[in-house]
């Protein structure tokens, strides 16, 4: 592991966390951290794919290749967003609040500290890919199908911008991915503007070879919607499956939000519970950190 935690941090140092100047700040990797193997229960690799606005049921229909991945892996059958419409979602998983942020207005900042600015304070790395980013670093609000407010660590202080990078940066050489990184897709292919269909097999295209390969490679891929469809449903009830080497496959009936999701990948990391996390369940049967390799 220690070997693994090297080759990521070299990552870090090339590529997509330090390819500005130099860190920003809140961001430099601590000396401690940089000697401190990952356990074997982490996972190696976590991919967070987030899509738009639909009911879970019409999601996971039969024939759908999300379905699939649902009945392959953990499918959470209780999760919930914290809100409407989709930004504050997006920034409540990004960084355990919404920071008065209540609508889609773009552009926000804010200095608080995030799941980015945590795992590389702690020693590992991040990187989001956006679908129809124009380059990276960019903080326009819109480009093509690109949405900066589906991209919550744009708006972070403490996270550079070299963090920013279009989805054609994400590597095809899955071991040098960066520790957590997010996918997001355009607006088409994240099933907001465009079909289920459309969407779900843009999922499968470019998602399905990292399925497979975190299944063997002590790796995680979650995919998660900002919010659901129904706007008069209270509940916000969205659809949400965990995929990976150490996923227990079935149903996780315990409920669960966007504060429960970041609150299980910071107690993975040993990173401090942020804002409304910290009163957030973890979920552990998304990753059994008991079962050998």
């Amino acid at each position: 592991m220690r070997s693994a935690v090297a080759a990521l941090l070299a990552v870090f140092a090339t590529g997509v966390l330090s390819a500005c100047t130099g860190p920003a700040p809140g961001v430099a990797v601590t000396g401690a951290a940089d000697t401190t193997p990952a356990t074997p229960a982490r996972p190696d690799h976590v991919v967070i794919v987030m899509l738009e606005n639909k009911d879970e049921g019409d999601a996971l229909r039969d024939g759908h290749y999300l379905a699939s991945l649902a009945r392959s892996g953990a499918s959470l059958t209780d999760m919930h967003a914290e809100t409407h419409p989709s930004q504050p979602n997006y920034v409540a998983l990004f960084s355990g609040d919404t920071h008065g942020v209540t609508d889609d207005s773009c552009p926000h900042t804010s200095d608080a500290p995030n799941l980015a600015s945590e795992l590389v304070g702690a020693g590992y790395t991040f990187a989001g890919y956006s679908e129809d980013l124009p380059e990276p670093g960019y903080t326009g609000c819109e480009h093509d199908g690109y949405a900066r407010k589906h991209s919550p660590w744009t708006d972070f202080s403490s996270v550079p911008a070299s963090a920013n990078q279009p989805l054609d940066a994400m590597p095809t050489d899955y071991s040098t991915l960066p520790t957590v990184s997010f996918v997001i897709p355009n607006l088409c292919h994240d099933m907001h503007d465009c079909s289920i269909a459309e969407g779900d097999a843009w999922l499968r295209d470019n998602l399905d070879p990292y399925a497979t390969w975190a299944r063997t490679h002590n790796s995680l891929l979650l995919v998660s919607f900002d919010e659901s469809e129904s706007k008069h449903d209270s509940d916000n009830h969205i659809a949400t499956v965990a995929v990976g080497e150490r996923v227990s496959p079935g149903p996780v009936t315990e409920r669960a939000d966007h504060y429960g999701l970041l609150r299980t990948l910071e107690d993975l990391y040993g990173l401090p519970a942020l804002g409304h996390s910290a009163d957030a369940a973890a979920i552990p049967a998304l990753w059994n950190t008991s079962a050998g390799r």
